[in-house]
């Protein structure tokens, strides 16, 4: 199973750019044969999460595979750019 992670924040701008993004990817994504999960995790609320996967900037996606980070990037990128990430891992 693949677990895409989004750090975020509520006073983080570029965050605000990707959150309609990472919601229309996991509406399309709900049926896919192999399951993904999107994950949102405020790196105020939760500081401990984003420590763990030294996140030290925001926005921030880890994509896990098993428990193992396979892909990772930061800032905003093109929703086509980051399904054709998502899809290499299905």
């Amino acid at each position: 199973m693949l677990v895409v992670k989004r750090f975020t924040a509520a006073w983080c701008g570029p965050c605000k750019q990707l959150a309609p993004v990472f919601s229309e990817l996991q509406n399309e994504m709900i049926n896919e044969a192999t399951p993904v999960v999107f994950q949102t995790i405020d790196v105020d609320e939760n500081r401990e999460a984003a420590v763990v996967s030294n996140v030290s900037s925001v926005p921030t996606v880890i994509f896990e595979q098993d428990g193992q980070q396979v892909y990772r990037f930061s800032g905003v990128l093109p929703k086509s750019v980051i399904e054709g990430q998502i899809r290499k891992f299905l």
